[in-house]
Parts: C-alpha cells; sequence; structure tokens
C-alpha cells in the first residue's frame, strides 16, 4: 500500500522547482517508491562553502526540500498545506564535488504533524548527512504555528 495521496509525478516537481532555491542549487526530483522519495543536488561552487566543501546549510535545503514535498503529497491540498516546523542535520563526512543524493521516508504521518528521516549520500553511496525533518499540517485558511 502507497504512502501517497497524490502520486508523486516527477515531471510536476520538477516543474514546480523553476525560479525557486531548488533551481539555483540544481535540486532534481529523481525517483520515488511506494514509501520514500528520492532528490539530488549539485556539489559544485553553488553549494560549497569557503572550504570547499558542500555546506551544511545546502545539505539542509536539499532535506527540507524534499521532506516538505513528500508532506505535500501526502495531504488532501484542497483542504490542507504543509510549512516545516523543525529540522536538523548531523553532517557525517565532506563532500567536494559530484551529486548528493536524498531519500526521505515517514517516521510519522498523522492528522496535524510528519516527521521525515532524510539521509543523504555521495555519488559512492556513502551517508553524509542525516536530517530529520517535522512538517505541520494546517487546514486552508489558518495560520501556521509560530515559526
Amino acid at each position: 500500500m502507497s504512502l501517497w495521496t497524490t502520486h508523486p509525478d516527477l515531471a510536476r516537481l520538477n516543474e514546480m522547482r523553476k525560479n525557486t532555491i531548488c533551481d539555483v542549487l540544481d535540486i532534481t526530483f529523481d525517483a520515488f517508491d511506494d514509501n520514500s522519495i528520492t532528490a539530488s543536488m549539485v556539489v559544485d561552487h553553488r553549494t560549497h562553502q569557503p572550504f570547499g566543501l558542500l555546506h551544511g546549510g545546502a545539505s539542509v535545503v536539499l532535506a527540507e526540500t524534499l521532506g516538505s514535498m513528500a508532506s505535500f503529497m501526502c495531504i488532501d491540498t484542497q483542504k490542507f498545506y504543509c510549512v516545516g516546523l523543525e529540522v536538523n542535520a548531523n553532517h557525517l563526512r565532506g563532500v567536494r564535488s559530484g551529486r548528493v543524493s536524498a531519500v526521505a521516508r515517514p517516521v510519522h504521518i498523522g492528522r496535524t504533524t510528519h516527521v521525515w528521516d532524510i539521509r543523504l549520500s555521495d555519488d559512492s553511496g556513502k551517508i553524509n548527512c542525516i536530517s530529520r525533518l517535522t512538517i505541520a499540517v494546517v487546514p486552508l485558511g489558518e495560520t501556521p504555528p509560530v515559526r
């Protein structure tokens, strides 16, 4: 049984990234299955910190983007919208070039909150970052929780 309320449409997700930070950082939505979704991001001058390594903030942008879109596909968008409530990241190893891939899997899909485990890996498959994202599911017309 699939997790998704809305079947992931990679072409649509990649179209939605236009003119956003996802476009700037070359974040693309790459794959999904019944219980996860995958996106990737370039590691180059756009995502480096001053010492030539992938910036931790860029990793967090990838994680929050992926988890937010995953939550979006788990709700009735005629009644609700999603906003990030909390994100954390443990940066485990440096990456200098290539792409990092992130896989988001649900920890909790509730009525008012979603929690995602998001693992980023380098081109060789080594995990470089583990992130957890909490999403608030808010009824349309209501103000989101203070962030």
